[in-house]
């Protein structure tokens, strides 16, 4: 993706199913579990880079000794800022004093090891990038069961209602974050869970327990479906949503419509969820059968006893996967992904080579940026295979009539797409800068290029994984590439055009950014054809006050005027640098949406693409970032 986009945020939880003596014994490292966080949380490094954060429970600790414990930051580099202070005190520690120590005295030099532990990366889709925006966060009590560590892949549209909500059952919430509020809903959930269990388990009751027994039961008996049930009955949007509960207890659940992802992993030595699987595979080493989604709509919990159960907490919903994930978010070293992303770029083989027409030997294929790679290799892949079959038709068609000769043959059947890698990305530069003449100046060094890859008249295709905003590719790719003076610059996006918001995990939830918008409306005013945008306007705010299940997207009305190609057009011009000596063509080819579900039919999460949203308040963000176009407020739309 070409643009920046913050997005994505990634989970990790481990909970170990011995003891840290046995690791201690077994390994000789009794913070095994937490250096497995640590490696859990660097392989999904691309999911958040804003900050981090961690939390652990400690079994047994003595009374007055913390039993839950929390680490953030917000800092550069914050994943290994916060285990390296989490591991100091015993980095100089020899082996055999590792071995010798007992438990009790580690866990109270490190005060983050435990049996049971969360980490979080964070892009920050709202609110700060401090220290104080990163997850996990803490709901304190002096009662171990009713203490909550939250951390979660997620957004909701409807925050705003639930805080309402909380205020109605007589909570004082402070803030109104997302985070804030599903951390109050679930631990509100909890303590009605406490106080329907001591009702039928204290004083005056059958069982008549008290005091510690009576705690002691009331935390074991804390059952993690039905207090999720209780909690997430009006979440509208996507997540995924990890928890430690101060007995001892973890949870890990994910939305009925599979918006989110989340893996689990189970062996003999621990219980590990990540938000991506090759992470699992790699600290684990495990084959990737070993790893299994987390079932939509689903619970897996732990109990302080070690009890798994895996169960349903919400109603079934049509399943829509987020296919961004598997487009751009993802590492593309898990398998599946991988031969989708190969399986997007074969889709644009035809029709890259239709615009190509008899000009193929004069084209010159790559790709940027590196998460386009794999899309690239398909296409490259594709196009040889379609020239073969060409080559092989024409020579059947010659020998039928008696002209084939050997030199023709060889000729038809020698086969080269021409792929070049011709940019690189300087991975140490970074654009700090926030004025934006200087800021574009920066953007522009951000690619090194290979020159005399290209020759003169030579037509460049560049694969790009999406164009969002188009704002990098006008400011810095298609500026950076055209120093190459190739006739044609062919931007081959292998996600169809983004003309819709997303509020469920990615920041796009402001219509006018989006350069397929910009281009429709360019195309609307062109045509003088712009009552449509009034009659959309007046189409939203007549829903605007209705409840979210009975909203339309009206949106559409501008988007169904024109064909694909025709947006198309409309983007290359618009991504074209404005100045400058190149005199060649810019021209845009996207992934239509048939070909987007033909590579990753069970990724059928497209509403950015489509407008078809999973849940009714998607439906409430479409409106509402309609509405906030038109009276030009930068608004968040939920």
């Amino acid at each position: 993706m070409s643009d920046l986009l913050t997005h994505e945020c990634g989970l990790a939880l481990v909970r170990l199913r011995k003891p840290i003596t046995w690791f201690q014994e077994q390994y000789g490292d009794p913070a095994w579990g937490l250096r497995k966080l640590y490696l859990l949380m660097e392989k999904q490094h691309n999911r958040g880079q804003d900050g981090a954060g961690i939390a652990s429970v400690r079994f047994d600790m003595p009374p007055g000794e913390l039993f839950m414990e929390r680490a953030r930051s917000g800092k550069r580099n914050p994943v290994e800022r916060l285990f390296d202070d989490a591991l100091t005190p015993i980095r100089s520690m020899s082996d055999e004093a590792l071995r010798s120590i007992s438990v009790l005295e580690l866990k109270k030099r490190l005060p983050l090891l435990g049996e049971v532990l969360l980490g979080h990366l964070r892009y920050g889709t709202f609110g700060g990038r401090t220290a104080e925006a990163c997850h996990p966060f803490l709901r304190r009590s002096i009662i171990a069961s009713r203490n909550l560590a939250l951390a979660g892949n997620f957004n909701l549209t409807n925050s705003s209602e639930l805080f309402e909500m909380l205020v109605e059952y007589g909570l004082a919430p402070v803030g109104g974050s997302d985070t804030g509020v599903v951390l109050e809903k679930i631990g509100y959930a909890i303590d009605c869970e406490h106080d329907q269990l001591i009702s039928t388990m204290g004083p005056g009751s059958f069982s008549g327990l008290e005091g510690r027994a009576l705690a002691g039961e009331v935390s074991t008996q804390l059952d993690y479906e039905r207090i999720l049930r209780q909690a997430t009955e009006k979440f509208d949007g996507g997540y995924t949503l990890g928890g430690l509960v101060g007995n001892g207890d973890c949870f890990v659940c994910r939305d009925p419509a599979g918006i989110r992802p989340a893996f689990t992993l189970i062996t003999d030595e621990v219980v590990a969820v990540a938000s991506e699987r090759p992470a699992l595979a790699a600290v684990f080493d495990v084959d990737v059968e070993q790893i299994e989604a987390l079932e939509p709509g689903h619970v897996l919990s732990v109990k302080r006893d070690g009890t798994i159960t895996n169960g349903r907490f919400a109603d079934p919903r049509p399943i829509r996967q987020c296919s961004f994930e598997r487009i751009y978010f993802s590492r593309g070293n898990d398998h599946e992904i991988y031969e989708e992303r190969k399986g997007l770029g074969e889709n644009l083989a035809p029709r890259i080579l239709e615009r190509l027409g008899e000009s193929v030997d004069r084209a010159v294929f790559s790709f940027i940026p590196n998460t386009s790679e794999s899309a690239y290799l398909g296409l490259l892949q594709e196009t040889e295979r379609i020239l073969r079959k060409r080559g092989a038709d024409e020579v059947c068609k010659l020998v039928a009539e008696g002209r084939a000769t050997p030199d023709r043959i060889r000729t038809l059947m020698d086969v080269r797409v021409r792929a070049e890698k011709v940019a690189h990305k300087d991975q140490r530069l970074r654009t700090f800068i926030t004025h934006d003449a200087a800021r574009r100046d920066l953007v522009s060094h951000v690619y090194d290029i290979t020159r005399g890859t290209i020759r003169p008249g030579d037509t460049l295709i560049a694969v790009d994984d999406s164009i969002v905003r188009g704002t990098t590719l006008r400011d810095s790719i298609i500026t950076i590439l055209s120093r190459l003076n190739p006739a044609r610059i062919l931007v081959a996006s292998s996600a169809p055009p983004i003309l819709y918001p997303d509020c469920y995990g990615i920041d796009m939830s402001q219509l006018g950014r989006f350069i397929a918008f910009e281009a429709a409306i360019n195309l609307v005013r062109a045509r003088g054809d712009e009552s449509v945008l009034d009659e959309v306007e007046s189409l939203c705010k007549a829903q605007d006050q209705l409840p979210p299940d009975r909203m339309k997207n009206h949106v559409r009305l501008i988007y169904d005027r024109f064909t694909q190609d025709e947006i198309s057009a409309e983007v290359a011009r618009l991504i074209r640098p404005k100045s400058g000596e190149w005199a060649g063509e810019v021209d845009v080819i996207y992934q239509t949406v048939e070909g987007l579900r033909r590579a990753m039919p069970n990724h059928t999460g497209d509403w950015y693409f489509t407008g078809d949203y999973p849940t009714p308040g998607g439906y409430r963000v479409l409106n509402r970032a309609f509405l906030n176009w038109r009276q030009r407020s930068d608004s968040r739309a939920y």
